[in-house]
């Protein structure tokens, strides 16, 4: 069986929600945040920069959230959460996957900061934001998800930065995007994965 280890309220949520989709267990280490909502030092043992997720599939340790999805979908032969291959689709979801956090996240990071503390949020990241939020909708489309109906590998790995996003307020003026957030928190993986670790982002 996988074990995750899995930091409160990070990352870690994206890989129990694949696990939950796919029916497959798996032994949930759980590390809560210290008061300055960093990761604990017992964290650094199970990796040397203190990441999670990690899992571990019979010694062999993985990290970074996009590449455990895309080993566990390879390993439990999953092709339900792409779009065929050799197709036009594919390589846009792959595209959609890797912006996240090749892209998306320093963006929105730059964003999170200043209103995680109180602070109001500069413009030049405010636009940044818009910016990039007003592609994930045009990529959105006709939705509800960014391929339709099911949600995807890409849809899963969103799902965490647009969660704080939604806590902190900033998708006021992108209703579409607060739309896909509504339609991710039904899906049958997410409500499991929040169900076992609780929410992605922390509560108000």
């Amino acid at each position: 069986m996988i074990t995750l280890h899995a930091l409160q309220y990070s990352r870690a949520t994206r890989i129990l929600w694949l696990l939950a989709d796919l029916g497959q267990p798996c032994n949930r280490i759980g590390y809560n945040r210290t008061d300055d909502f960093r990761a604990p030092d017992e964290l650094s043992k199970v990796h040397p920069l203190g990441k999670s997720p990690v899992i571990d599939d019979d010694g062999e340790m993985i990290a970074e959230s996009t590449t455990i999805l895309r080993y566990l979908a390879a390993k439990f032969d999953d092709d339900t959460h792409t779009p065929p291959r050799d197709t036009a689709d594919y390589w846009r979801h792959e595209a959609l996957f890797d912006y996240v956090e090749a892209s998306f996240a320093e963006v929105a990071v730059r964003a999170i900061m200043p209103a995680f503390q109180g602070n109001p949020v500069p413009d030049d990241a405010k636009a940044a934001l818009d910016t990039n939020l007003g592609y994930i909708a045009r990529a959105i489309g006709d939705g509800p998800m960014l391929f339709g109906n099911t949600a995807m590998l890409a849809d899963i790995q969103m799902s965490y930065i647009i969660a704080l996003l939604a806590r902190l307020g900033l998708l006021a003026d992108h209703p579409k995007i607060a739309a896909y957030w509504d339609a991710l928190q039904e899906q049958p993986g997410y409500i499991a994965a929040t169900r076992a670790a609780g929410p992605m982002a922390p509560p108000a």
